[in-house]
C-alpha cells in the first residue's frame, strides 16, 4: 500500500488505522469465520477482510490482493473464495450478530435498503428500480439488510437479496448464477418479515422493536399484520395513501392517513438522537385502526400515526407504530435511528467496498456481503468489550 497517497474519507482513514495491531483482526476473524470448515477458506476470509479495511477505493479483488500480497496466484484464489467456494453465509452471520449482539445494541432492529447499481443484466437479480430517494430508475441489484444498533454504529448482521420473477421464473437465468431451489420471489415485505424471523431465532429477543422505512410499499398491510401475528413492536414509514380507521367511537370512515395526520395540531417532543444527543421537534399525531377488518369485527389494536412537520410545516416521512401507548417522544426517538442505517450503508457504499463486487453469481453475492458487512463491523466496533453473556468463553472480544 502507498502510505503517502492521500486518504479520500476520514472513514478511510480510520479504517486503517483500525488494524495497525494485527492481534484484534486476527482474534476477530478467527471467531467470525470459525464455522468455515477448511483451514484454506479462513485463511482467504481474513485476507479479503483485511483487504477491505486497508485498501484505499475501489475495492476490486485485484486492488485487495495487491494489498495483502505480492503473490500474483492471491487474486485468482480471493476470486475462487468469494464466488466459487462452499462455504455458509448463514453460519458466518450469526457468529457476527453474536459478536454484535454482546456489545449491548439498543432494542431496535433496523432494516435498511441497499441499491446496487449494476451494468447490463447478467448479475444475479439485477432488474429496473424506481429508487424513491433519488427519484431516479436505476439498473441495479436490491438488498434488504438488518442492523443493530450499538451508541452511534449501525451494524449489519443479515442480508436477502430481492430476485424479481424475470430471474426466479426462467430456469436458464437460475442455473447460470445458481440460485437455489428453495429461493423464490418475496415482495420487500416478506423479506422483512424473513430478515425478522432469522434475527429472532439468533438473539431470542421477544421484545426487540422493528424499525423500517416502507413508505414506497403498496403492500405494507402485509407486514403490519405480519408483525402483528408475531406480537413484535414497530415503528414503520407507510405510504400516504394508507387506508386508516380515526380511533373514535361510532363507525368510522377509512380515511388516507396522510390527510388524517396532517389535519392534527402539531405537538412538541424532545427525541433523543444516538449518542447522547437530544433535539426538540414538532409532531402531528394521530391514533388509528387499520382498515380491511371484516365488518362488525373488532377493528383490532390501536396504532399512533406521526410525522415531523418542518420549518415550512413541510412533512417528512409518515410513521406508524404499534407503540400507541407509550410516550409519543419514545416512537420518534426510534424513528431518528432510521437515518443512522441509511449512513451506514453509505458509508459501506464509499469505504468498504459494498459497491464492487466483480462476480454475478448468487452465493458470491452472499458472500460479498458477509465480508463486508465484518469488515464494517470490525471498524466500528472492535475497541468495545463485550458484555458477560452467555457462552462468551468461546467468543473472543
Amino acid at each position: 500500500m502507498n502510505t503517502t497517497q492521500a486518504d479520500t474519507s476520514s472513514t478511510s482513514r480510520g479504517a486503517r488505522c483500525a488494524i495497525n495491531s494485527e492481534l484484534p483482526l486476527n482474534r476477530f476473524s478467527s471467531t467470525i469465520f470459525k464455522g468455515l470448515r477448511r483451514t484454506d477458506q479462513r485463511k482467504w476470509a481474513h485476507a479479503y477482510l483485511k483487504g477491505l479495511l486497508v485498501t484505499s477505493g475501489k475495492k476490486s479483488v485485484r486492488r485487495l490482493a495487491t494489498v495483502v500480497s505480492r503473490d500474483p496466484s492471491v487474486v485468482q484464489s480471493l476470486r475462487q473464495f468469494v464466488s466459487l467456494s462452499p462455504w455458509d453465509f448463514d453460519e458466518v452471520m450469526e457468529e457476527l450478530t453474536h459478536w454484535v449482539a454482546d456489545r449491548r445494541p439498543e432494542p431496535v432492529w433496523s432494516i435498511g435498503r441497499a441499491v446496487l447499481p449494476k451494468r447490463g443484466d447478467r448479475s444475479v437479480g439485477v432488474h429496473r428500480y424506481f429508487d424513491l430517494s433519488s427519484g431516479r430508475t436505476l439498473n441495479c441489484q436490491l438488498g434488504l439488510g438488518s442492523f443493530l444498533c450499538v451508541d452511534t454504529a449501525h451494524v449489519p448482521v443479515d442480508w436477502c437479496l430481492h430476485l424479481p420473477t424475470t430471474w426466479t421464473q426462467d430456469p436458464e437465468r437460475r442455473r447460470d448464477v445458481r440460485i437455489p431451489d428453495f429461493e423464490r420471489y418475496r415482495p420487500q415485505w416478506a423479506h422483512t418479515l424473513r430478515l425478522v424471523d432469522r434475527l429472532a431465532a439468533r438473539t431470542h429477543s421477544t421484545s426487540s422493536v422493528v424499525l423500517v422505512d416502507m413508505s414506497d410499499e403498496p403492500d405494507v398491510g402485509y407486514l403490519l399484520h405480519g408483525l402483528a401475528k408475531r406480537r413484535r413492536d414497530f415503528v414503520v414509514a407507510v405510504p400516504p395513501h394508507l387506508a386508516v380507521l380515526p380511533a373514535r367511537e361510532g363507525a368510522p370512515v377509512p380515511a388516507r392517513a396522510r390527510t388524517l395526520v396532517s389535519a392534527q395540531s402539531p405537538e412538541t417532543a424532545l427525541v433523543h438522537l444516538p449518542g447522547g444527543e437530544q433535539r426538540i421537534t414538532h409532531l402531528q399525531t394521530s391514533l388509528v385502526h387499520l382498515a380491511g377488518g371484516s365488518q362488525g369485527r373488532s377493528p383490532g389494536p390501536p396504532y399512533r400515526l406521526f410525522t415531523e412537520v418542518g420549518p415550512a410545516r413541510s412533512p417528512g416521512l409518515l410513521w406508524l407504530t404499534s407503540l400507541a401507548h407509550h410516550p409519543l417522544a419514545e416512537a420518534a426517538s426510534i424513528a431518528s435511528l432510521h437515518r443512522g442505517t441509511t449512513d451506514a450503508i453509505g458509508s459501506m457504499e464509499q469505504d468498504f467496498g459494498l459497491l464492487d463486487f466483480e462476480g454475478r453469481s448468487f452465493p458470491g453475492w452472499y458472500h460479498h456481503m458477509a465480508l463486508v458487512s465484518a469488515a464494517y463491523a470490525f471498524q466500528r466496533l472492535h475497541g468495545l468489550t463485550a458484555v458477560p453473556c452467555r457462552n462468551t468463553a468461546q467468543r473472543v472480544p
